[in-house]
């Protein structure tokens, strides 16, 4: 295969006109019968002279008596036609066996039947073989990494992408939030409002034409760190919300929010990591997400703003970054952690249908102890909370104090935030199966999940 960072080789010195009618004798019927130059040298170092059909020089007697002997050399000394034809058969025949073969490894692919050839694109780059396999679609239906269009991404988010300033007095906060309906319903994180629940602050969303606008906060729920506002505005172009149980590590992405108070700064960047358990908030108000895990810059005011696909569908609400241990949060690391987009969605639907949220629950006190394979179930009340719930899933289910879970619908656990947010993402009424480790083998027990009011 040619090596493209090579110089071109120098071409043939092919004769002028005049010197290949020179070099070449005529047969009786007046036609060139000596191969030319470039068809039949393939030696290395210099080029020699071209062969005559009698050996001889083309000019004075000699060459008379040669044109007129041309037909009986060429029956007495050259090969008979039939064999030409023969030998050149058979190298064609071999010749188009060997390209077949060895073509798929030089990134061709032979044209199947029926099939008509395509020109190449003119855009694309000479480097790239038209061969290769298109990235599959993202989890979204769009391409994975190739091709994104971050700037068309921002244009239709940035619009619906708001900032949101919390103001107690002398004191105050920011963060981010995205359109959920043109009814001027905006969603955002907990911590972002926090502050401002029972009137305690007051909420001013910022719009990215700089129109600004009070607000209200219409649900929260701490338990998943979302929070939903209302503006008195119809006009609004919501952001379409992406189904995120479709996502997949290493599928592009793009974050919008007001970092730092920099309203509508774009990043963007891939999904790290998918199922992450994060613990955010305090021992008072403490949030369990099943997050998205992505490289994006998300720096503090991005909060509440949406994580977006290749298609400008939200697939995930920014939400914590993290930090190396005995850090504050100064920035980003390129380790933050977004709240999938399906838990969004029925958690904004019960905020605004009902003011509250509720979320699954098994029932159950887990051992914080406990650093053996998988989470244990405690065996014992503390501060006056029974290892099994009476009447929850739990029970019903037969677990008992001690058990030992390791997976959770066959997906291992081996500390409590991840069996935690495995089921805080999921659905009350749903069925979990919980696989239990004994001394006789494990067991699997099915678990209908209960439901707890979430606090705001």
């Amino acid at each position: 295969m040619a090596d493209p960072t090579r110089e071109p080789q120098q071409a043939w010195p092919w004769p002028t006109p005049e010197e290949e009618a020179a070099a070449r004798p005529l047969d009786t019927g007046g036609q060139h019968v000596s191969p030319d130059q470039g068809s039949w040298y393939g030696g290395p170092g210099p080029v020699p002279s071209p062969p005559t059909a009698t050996g001889g020089s083309p000019g004075g007697r000699r060459g008379r008596r040669s044109r007129r002997s041309a037909t009986d050399d060429r029956t007495r000394r050259g090969v008979p036609a039939g064999v030409v034809v023969v030998l050149v058969t058979l190298a064609l025949l071999l010749g188009t066996l060997t390209g077949l073969v060895l073509a798929p490894r030089f990134g061709i692919e032979p044209i199947a039947d029926g099939a008509a050839p395509t020109a190449p694109d003119p855009t694309s780059a000479p480097s790239t073989p038209s061969t290769l396999v298109p990235p599959p679609p993202d989890a979204t239906g769009g391409t994975a990494a190739v091709g994104m269009d971050i700037s068309a991404i921002a244009a239709q988010a940035l619009p619906s992408t708001v900032a949101i300033e919390v103001r107690a007095g002398d004191a105050g906060s920011s963060g981010s939030g995205f359109v959920l309906r043109e009814d001027g319903h905006i969603l955002t994180n907990a911590h972002v409002v926090g502050a401002a629940v029972g009137g305690a602050a007051e909420l001013t969303v910022v719009f990215s034409d700089g129109e600004q606008a009070p607000a209200e906060i219409v649900g929260i729920t701490t338990d998943y760190d979302l929070a939903v506002l209302k503006v008195d505005r119809t006009d609004l172009v919501p952001l379409a919300l992406g189904d995120s149980d479709e996502v997949q590590v290493g599928q592009s992405v793009v974050a919008v929010g007001a970092p730092l108070g920099l309203q509508g700064t774009v990043t963007s960047g891939i999904v790290s990591a998918l199922n992450r358990p994060v613990q955010a908030g305090d021992a008072e108000q403490t949030s369990f997400i099943n997050a998205i895990q992505t490289d994006a810059a998300i720096n503090p005011g991005n909060s509440g703003g949406p994580l977006l696909d290749s298609q400008g569908r939200v697939i995930g609400i920014n939400s914590a970054i993290a930090q190396p241990p005995g850090q504050n949060a100064a920035g980003s690391i390129g380790l933050g952690f977004a709240i999938p987009s399906n838990q969004a969605r029925r958690t904004a639907e019960q905020l605004i249908a009902e003011g509250v949220a509720t979320y699954p629950v098994i029932g159950v006190l887990l051992d914080s102890t406990y650093t053996d394979v998988g989470v244990k179930v405690a065996e014992q009340a503390a501060n006056g909370v029974e290892p099994i719930t009476p009447g929850s899933a739990a029970e019903q289910a037969g677990i008992q104090p001690g058990d030992v879970i390791v997976a959770i619908n066959g997906t291992p656990v081996t500390v409590p935030d991840e069996l935690i947010v495995a089921i805080r993402a999921r659905a009350p009424g749903e069925t979990v199966s919980l696989t239990v480790r004994e001394a006789a083998g494990d067991r699997d027990v099915l678990v209908v999940l209960g439901e707890a009011s979430s606090t705001p």
